[in-house]
C-alpha cells in the first residue's frame, strides 16, 4: 500500500495522536516510553524495488533519540511486533561499543536495464561490492545474466579484479531453477560472492548447498522466524543477512551475530530500505561487530530520491562512517491535506494494531 508518490512527505503527527501512541506502550509487553514527537514519512524510490515505488514509515523521538517503525505492508501485526521492538530499543537501549569508525557497504542494483545497472555502479561512491537483484516477476534468466555482466564490467573498469558480486533472489526459485540460475549467474559474474535466499525453504537450501560451490545466504528464512537460529537447520547456509528492524533492534542483531558466528555462519548487516534513521542504527551495529568479512547492505539511501536527514548518507571510498542523524526539519509539514492525513492515520492505526497484539 502506498501514498501519493509524486513528492516526499515528512508529516508531523498531531500532539493528541502522539499522546495516544505513547499510551499504547502502557498496557503491553513494551516498556513505557515518553514519546516527544512522531513523524510519518513517504519517500519515493528512484527505481521500483521489491515491487514498491515508495517507502513509508514512522519516526518516533524520545528526548534526543530517534527510532524507526517501517514494516513492509505484507507484514501483519504479529510479524510487525519485532519491528516495533526495534523502535523501542532504539529509544531506550545504551548505544553499542563500536570497534571501527566506518563500515564497508555494497551498492544495490535493482531489476533495471544493463545500461542503468552500469550507471548505478559507477555512481555508487566507490563500492567494490555489488548486490544485484534477480529473479523478479516477469523477467527472464537471460535478463539477469545481462545485468550481471554489465555490473561486472563496470566494477572491473573501476577496480580491476578487486571486487565482489552477490545476487538476491528473494526466494523466487524452486530447486531446479536455482541450480540452473546460479550456474549461469556465477559464470556471468566471474564468481559470485554468495547467492541470497535462492529458495524459500530450508529443505531446498540444504539440498542446493550440496549441489553448488556458491555460498548460500539466508534472509527471509530468518527475518520472519520467531527464533532465527533455532529454525535454521545446520548446513543449509553459509551466510546470515541480518536487518535491524525485522530482528528487533541493534543489540538483538549483535547478539544474533555472535551466536551465528559460533555456529560457523558469517553475518552481513543489511537494511530493509530504511530511512536515514534506520541506516544510522545499522551502521552502528556493523561498527560494533567483531567480525565483518563482507560489505554491509546499508547503502540503500541510494535507492531513495530523497531522505529525512539534513545530511544524507553518502558513501565515500565504499564506506559509511558512524555518525549522528539530524532530521531535516525543513521537510516537516502538517497533516493539512487528504494525502498527509491519510498517511498519518494509516500508520497510527498500524502501530495500534501491533500494540494490541502485544497486549494479549
Amino acid at each position: 500500500m502506498a501514498g501519493n508518490i509524486s513528492d516526499p512527505m515528512l508529516v508531523e503527527v498531531p500532539q493528541v495522536q502522539v499522546s495516544d501512541l505513547g499510551k499504547l506502550f502502557e498496557n503491553s509487553e513494551f516498556p513505557a516510553i515518553d514519546i516527544d514527537q512522531a513523524l510519518v514519512y513517504s519517500l519515493p524510490l528512484v527505481n521500483r524495488f521489491r515491487r514498491i515505488i515508495v517507502r513509508e514509515g514512522v519516526l518516533l523521538r524520545s528526548g534526543n533519540r530517534w527510532g524507526e517503525f517501517a514494516p513492509f505492508w505484507d507484514y501483519g501485526p504479529h510479524e510487525s511486533k519485532r519491528w516495533l521492538w526495534s523502535t523501542v530499543n532504539a529509544l531506550t537501549e545504551p548505544e553499542p561499543q563500536i570497534v571501527r569508525d566506518s563500515v564497508p557497504v555494497n551498492v544495490t542494483v535493482p531489476v533495471v536495464s544493463p545500461k542503468r545497472a552500469t550507471e548505478i555502479v559507477e555512481q555508487s561512491g566507490g563500492c567494490r561490492t555489488a548486490k544485484v537483484k534477480v529473479a523478479d516477476r516477469g523477467t527472464e534468466l537471460a535478463d539477469d545474466v545481462e545485468r550481471i555482466k554489465a555490473v561486472r564490467a563496470a566494477l572491473e573498469n573501476q577496480f580491476g579484479g578487486n571486487y565482489r558480486i552477490r545476487v538476491d533472489a528473494n526466494g523466487a526459485w524452486n530447486l531446479a531453477e536455482a541450480k540452473e540460475a546460479i550456474a549461469a549467474l556465477d559464470e556471468a559474474a566471474g564468481e559470485l560472492e554468495y547467492v541470497e535466499q535462492p529458495c524459500k525453504s530450508a529443505r531446498e537450501l540444504l539440498e542446493l548447498r550440496g549441489a553448488t560451490s556458491v555460498p548460500i545466504a539466508v534472509d527471509e528464512l530468518i527475518r520472519r522466524s520467531p527464533d532465527p537460529l533455532a529454525d535454521l537447520p545446520a548446513g543449509c547456509a553459509d551466510v546470515m543477512v541480518v536487518k535491524i528492524q525485522p530482528l528487533g533492534g541493534v543489540s538483538a542483531v549483535i547478539d544474533l551475530a555472535k551466536k551465528a558466528n559460533e555456529r560457523g555462519l558469517e553475518v552481513v548487516v543489511s537494511s530493509a530500505v530504511d530511512s536515514a534513521v534506520g541506516i544510522g542504527l545499522g551502521v552502528r551495529a556493523g561498527a560494533a561487530m567483531t567480525r565483518l568479512p563482507h560489505a554491509c547492505g546499508l547503502a540503500t539511501s541510494q535507492l531513495l530520491k530523497s531522505d529525512v536527514s539534513r545530511q544524507p548518507w553518502q558513501v565515500r571510498d565504499g564506506q559509511l562512517e558512524v555518525r549522528e542523524v539530524e532530521i531535516n526539519t525543513d521537510l516537516i509539514s502538517a497533516p493539512d491535506n487528504d494525502n498527509r492525513r491519510d498517511l498519518v492515520n494509516r500508520w497510527s492505526q498500524r502501530m495500534r494494531d501491533v500494540a494490541e497484539v502485544a497486549s494479549r
